[in-house]
C-alpha cells in the first residue's frame, strides 16, 4: 500500500486518456472511496452517477463544452468514465461535503495506477433539461445540485512533476 501522502503529493489531473475502458473491479474502488468521504453530519448528501455508457457520457461531454463555450472540443479529454457528483442541497455542508468524494475519488483514482482529473460544470449540465431527464430516469428526486465531476481512465501521457508550493502557503500560530 502506498503511503498516503506520496498519493497526495504524486497525483496529478490527466488530460489525454487512452480510449480503452477500466475494469469495473477497478470502477468499484474508486467510487467505494468516494462514498466514504466525510460529510457534514454524517448526512450523506452526495450521490454518484457512474457513467460509463459512451452514448451519455458524449452527450454530457458535449453539454459540458456548449457550458464552456468551447464546441467540438471533449471536455472530457477522452476519459471513458465520468463519476459525477451531485449533493443534496437540503444538507448545510453539501458543497464541501460533494468536494470532498471527487478529492477522494480522484486519490483513490491515483493509488490504482489509473488517470482522473476533475471537471466543472456539473451544476450547469444537471441544471439543464436533458441532465434533469436523465435524473428523473434513474429515479432521483429532490433538489440535487451538481458539484464536479471525476474522469477516469487509462492515462495516455503521465503528467511531470508536481510545481513548488508558493511562499507563505501555512502560518503558524503557536
Amino acid at each position: 500500500m502506498k503511503d498516503i501522502l506520496d498519493v497526495i503529493i504524486s497525483r496529478r489531473s490527466v488530460k489525454k486518456y487512452k480510449p480503452e475502458m477500466v475494469d469495473n473491479e477497478l470502477i468499484e474502488k474508486v467510487i467505494k472511496a468516494g462514498t466514504y468521504a466525510p460529510s457534514g453530519k454524517n448526512k450523506q448528501a452526495p450521490i454518484i452517477l457512474a457513467i460509463t455508457n459512451k452514448k451519455i457520457r458524449d452527450v454530457l461531454s458535449g453539454l459540458c463544452a456548449n457550458i464552456r463555450g468551447v464546441e467540438g472540443v471533449d471536455p472530457f479529454y477522452g476519459a471513458p468514465v465520468i463519476l459525477v457528483v451531485l449533493a443534496d442541497k437540503s444538507a448545510h455542508t453539501y458543497v464541501y461535503d460533494g468536494s470532498v468524494v471527487i478529492e477522494n475519488m480522484l486519490l483513490e483514482t491515483h493509488s490504482l495506477g489509473l488517470g482522473a482529473c476533475w471537471i466543472h460544470h456539473a451544476k450547469e449540465m444537471f441544471e439543464s433539461a436533458y441532465g434533469k431527464k436523465l435524473l428523473k430516469s434513474l429515479g432521483i428526486e429532490g433538489d440535487y445540485e451538481g458539484i464536479g465531476s471525476c474522469i477516469l481512465g487509462y492515462p495516455e501521457i503521465i503528467p511531470g512533476e508536481p510545481i513548488p508550493r508558493k511562499e507563505n502557503y501555512v502560518y503558524y500560530i503557536k
